[in-house]
């Protein structure tokens, strides 16, 4: 059952013409600290006789109105101009209520009663003072559909008192003088819109008399205002509204005065139009990457669950990314932490409705998709840049049971010569699940087995829970019993520690939000760093998961846990399997910073490591936030073997690539249930270019190593995994600029080609970086896929082979041991030849790959550093060097020197759409073999060329009568 208050009739404040001319009271006639008066002055008590008396008077004044009214619309037929209609209102239970009502399309009707499981009825409604209109498609009011009571267009909202310009933008006054049928409405807001940058936007609305609870994530304090916007701001007085357009096209991107703006001490609500129907973000969901605008309710709120549609999920974020009818793009960033819905509607339109905070948001206009993800990542920070090996191949899973059973598996993969960079154990290496231990029966031996991976260049990662044991004897589990002195645990609403319950029983959660807890949690790391010297963390169940609702004792009965509306998160109560909303924590009650624990968490363990490995820490979270990304990566949860999964977790990655964590990945063949093998092989394929790439299987399951199946599954699985790593070169650039600048690894089809109006809802393919297009198989029995090409010149990454796409879909061979990869025209990719290792891989010639466009040009790149060092690029410590090709040269040249410049070697050159053979090739002046085929590459064998440091180009020049073209 939802928890909320339902206000009576009489507790409601009605708006209608009537009330409003009345009504002379304000909130200056409240003193301090008298008790709440109610929303409608309370009728005196009276006797019969004078009831009587005053109805007498009330026929004979009515009867005289009705005689006069009569009078003057004979001599004053009615106007036919348009006018304000009165707001509808109950009598009798008959519902009168104005035409404008009828009149509102169905599409823009904003839902005046949004709380779940209610049938709303007509009084219901109308206590609300809203229209009712019953759909005609059933007799339940549906959650995701056209609501049946929405606000009349001229419900009553805040009016802009005052504005005034200020060295960043503009400080205005709003005043609401109508009661809202939630309590505790602030009455009286500051406005406060900051021109930060020509492409940002921010606007905050806060509280001016009290100070309310803002997210502590760090953001960019500006302190100049934009000199060129390229935005403009205008208000409405009454009822206000906040409108932003783009200068140059006059395209829309923000009208709040489309619906009324709510701001209560425990809902805020927001809406606006949208100036498509074009929407992306808006994480952690299971959905495909376009959102559906079909009264599509996205609830936040960070909740341990499998992955399931219309359900809240690990992860809280508020962005979203929109398109524009003329193919330019923005962003809009709700910087809200607080549970909330996000609703669609086809209108389209967007509400924000929150329960907490204040409302905070950017707008950021671009205006091509790459640079709103940039200027969202200016914002909220950029991504970390990898440690190497986090882009080789992960190994995982709950149930191998013994260290030997984990090691046995390695082995297995080294004996087949299968890539593998990482080996990982889930909470069955704990001894009885406890944090920071492991079983010294099982597990024995996995301080070997870690020090044995490390020998032969591979890594180890292991999980933690947050959740730590209350329950051992006293002196017997140091993080508990140091953890209990320090005072950092979070504590329930009486300043007790709370006690929850998950893995080891029952246990107590760390309070992130401490400072002192990120000491306690490097000690317990570095303790553990001392026995088993492990190279990354795994943070699961940081919701927090709780096995219990709330707490072992229970939650009170309050605002905080049952608030006046509860947004649709699952089970309907803010404590479901997590710890009170009423939880005291550092820097505020857990009711606000709920889905920061993830962060939190992230931000103690990713500092822990730079102390402990003095290396890039490697982090994968479940639970996320906006950035994250600075310090951990994500997977997609526990997913399952089904085909189903494997086709969602596209659009999820493609999803955290813009919110700014592209560290992302599924587990491939699925955790739960047992996969089978046409499915294993098909995932292995597409989880090879997931960013983060890990096969991680449930306990109990079958076997699903790429060792567990058939020679001919085992062998596609190993290609599939070599093929990664010779693109590792690649991948590791285009995490470079994930880094620098904000941009995607794993890329949607519309970010390259904004004005394909096809590509916006693609997310069965999608490119890594701008011009590497993979096109999977998804689904079972196929040997073929059907992909979309946008328009122009594209090349068969294993062939070469050539096709002119007008703009269409292609229908692409597909045998089981092939995933199809095509090279987009004017790309310069750098490939490597792969071996077992990453650090075997690395220290390989380069292969270039160039494929040219019609006119015969193409450009591309390398990043390279040594790969573990925190902060390379910022202390300068690397290699770039930037490939171009025209007029029949390839040249490269080495805009940023270092010592790692002088590792890199070039063996071999492929170019894709030469016509002719050439007559000779050069390669630094010097004649050079080379092999030519018709419609397919040209092998160019450069002797092992090398680019020293010291040199700031190389040439690769080849001659004939024909022009290089296609």
């Amino acid at each position: 059952m939802v928890s909320y208050e339902r206000l009576t009739p009489e507790e409601v404040h009605f708006s209608g013409a009537a009330l409003l001319d009345n009504d002379e009271s304000t909130d200056a006639d409240l003193k301090e600290g008298d008790p709440e008066l109610p929303l409608l002055p309370q009728s005196p008590r009276c006797s019969i006789t004078a009831a009587l008396l005053t109805l007498g008077g009330l026929i004979v004044v009515l009867s005289a109105v009705w005689l006069l009214g009569t009078l003057f619309w004979i001599h004053n037929p009615p106007s036919t101009e348009s006018h304000r209609p009165p707001s509808p209102k109950s009598q009798n239970g008959t519902g009168l209520q104005p035409e404008s009502c009828s009149q509102v399309p169905e599409g823009w009707r904003f839902d005046c009663y949004p709380e779940r499981n209610v049938v709303v009825t007509e009084d219901m409604c109308h206590a609300r003072n809203c229209c009712f209109i019953q759909s005609s498609r059933g007799n339940v009011s549906a959650q995701n559909g056209v609501p049946w009571c929405f606000y009349t267009p001229d419900y009553p909202s805040y009016e802009l008192m005052s504005i005034v310009d200020t060295e960043m933008g503009k400080v205005g006054k709003l005043l609401r003088n109508k009661k809202t049928y939630y309590p505790k409405d602030i009455d009286a807001l500051q406005l406060e819109v900051l021109f930060e940058e020509d492409h940002r936007l921010r606007v905050k609305i806060t509280d001016p008399t009290e100070k309310r609870y803002e997210v502590p994530i760090d953001v960019p304090v500006v302190h100049k205002r934009a000199s060129n916007p390229s935005y403009t701001v205008d208000f409405i007085k009454e009822p206000f509204g906040l409108i932003v357009k783009r200068t140059q096209t006059g395209a829309v991107l923000l009208n709040t005065s489309i619906a009324p703006l709510f701001y209560a001490d425990q809902f805020l609500q927001m809406s606006s139009s949208l100036p498509t129907r074009f929407i992306y973000g808006l994480g952690e969901h299971r959905s495909n990457f376009l959102h559906d605008v079909q009264w599509n309710t996205l609830t936040m709120w960070a909740r341990d669950v499998p992955p399931m549609e219309l359900t809240n999920l690990y992860g809280v974020h508020p962005f979203y990314l929109s398109m524009e009818a003329d193919g330019n793009a923005h962003g809009f960033f709700m910087l809200n932490s607080n549970a909330m819905d996000v609703v669609l509607q086809p209108a389209p339109a967007v509400t924000w409705r929150m329960i907490g905070g204040i409302l905070d948001f950017y707008i950021f206009l671009g205006p091509d998709p790459s640079s709103v993800i940039g200027q969202y990542l200016d914002v909220v920070g950029k991504p970390a840049m990898p440690i190497y090996w986090a882009l080789g191949y992960h190994l995982c899973r709950w149930g191998y049971k013994t260290s030997n059973k984990t090691w046995s598996v390695v082995k297995e993969m080294r004996n087949y010569g299968i890539p593998q960079d990482v080996q990982w154990n889930d909470i069955d290496y704990m001894d009885r699940s406890l944090d920071f231990t492991y079983d010294p029966s099982g597990f024995s031996t996995l301080p070997d087995l870690v020090k044995d991976l490390q020998r032969h260049d591979q890594h180890y990662v292991m999980i933690l829970d947050p959740g730590i044991s209350n329950s051992q004897p006293p002196g017997s589990y140091w993080p508990f019993d140091e953890g209990k002195k320090k005072g950092i645990f979070i504590n329930d609403s009486n300043g007790d520690i709370l006690i929850g319950k998950v893995w080891p029983g029952l246990t107590a959660f760390p309070d992130f939000s401490n400072p002192d807890t990120h000491e306690w949690w490097y000690q317990n790391l570095q303790r553990f760093h001392n026995k088993v010297p492990f190279d990354g963390v795994w943070i699961d169940m940081n919701e927090p998961s709780n096995f219990f609702d709330g707490s072992l004792n229970g939650c009170p009965d309050n605002e905080l846990e049952n608030p006046p509306y509860t947004p649709g998160i699952l089970g309907g109560t803010l404590k479901g399997k997590t710890v009170c909303a009423s939880a005291r924590q550092k820097i505020s009650v857990h009711y606000n910073i709920h889905s920061l624990y993830g962060l939190m968490e992230a931000q103690a363990t990713e500092s822990a490591l730079r102390r402990i490995t003095k290396k890039r820490p490697f982090i994968i979270s479940r639970s996320t936030f906006p950035s994250q990304g600075k310090y951990s990566g994500h997977w997609l949860g526990d997913n399952r073997s089904q085909w189903k999964d494997l086709a969602t977790s596209i659009p999820g990655m493609l999803t955290f690539n813009i919110l700014g964590i592209p560290l992302i990945g599924a587990d491939i063949c699925g955790f739960g249930g047992s996969t089978t093998e046409e499915l294993c092989v098909r995932w292995t394929q597409l989880g090879a270019f997931y960013p983060f790439t890990r096969n991680h299987n449930s306990i109990d399951e079958q076997d699903q190593e790429p060792t567990a199946f058939s020679p001919a599954a085992r062998t596609a699985m190993k290609e599939a995994i070599l093929l990664r790593y010779s693109l590792f070169p690649h991948l590791y650039t285009l995490f470079h600029h994930a880094h620098v600048s904000g941009r995607t690894v794993a890329t949607p089809l519309l970010f390259q080609f904004p004005t394909d109006e096809k590509t916006y809802g693609i997310d069965k393919q999608f490119l890594w970086g701008k011009s590497l297009l993979v096109t999977p198989v998804l689904d079972a029995g196929r040997d073929y896929v059907v992909g979309y090409f946008p328009k122009g010149l594209w090349y068969d990454f294993h062939t070469g082979n050539s096709l002119i796409s007008s703009g269409e879909e292609i229908k692409l061979e597909a045998p089981a041991d092939k995933i199809n990869l095509h090279l987009r025209e004017g790309s310069v990719i750098p490939t490597q030849r792969p071996n077992t290792t990453l650090w075997v891989s690395s220290g390989q010639p380069l292969h270039l790959i160039v494929s040219l466009s019609e006119d015969g040009r193409a450009k591309g790149d390398l990043y390279w550093d040594d790969g573990e060092t925190i902060d390379s690029y910022e202390s300068n410590q690397y290699a770039y060097i930037y490939f171009t090709v025209e007029q029949n040269t390839m040249m490269s040249e080495v805009l940023h020197n270092h010592e790692e410049a002088t590792y890199i070697t070039v063996e071999t050159a492929s170019f894709y759409g030469v016509k002719a053979k050439p007559e000779n090739v050069t390669v630094n002046s010097q004649e050079a073999a080379f092999t030519y085929l018709d419609n397919q590459p040209v092998p160019l064998n450069a002797n092992e060329l090398v680019l020293p440091a010291h040199h700031s180009h190389m040439w690769i020049c080849f001659t004939s009568e024909t022009a290089v073209s296609e």
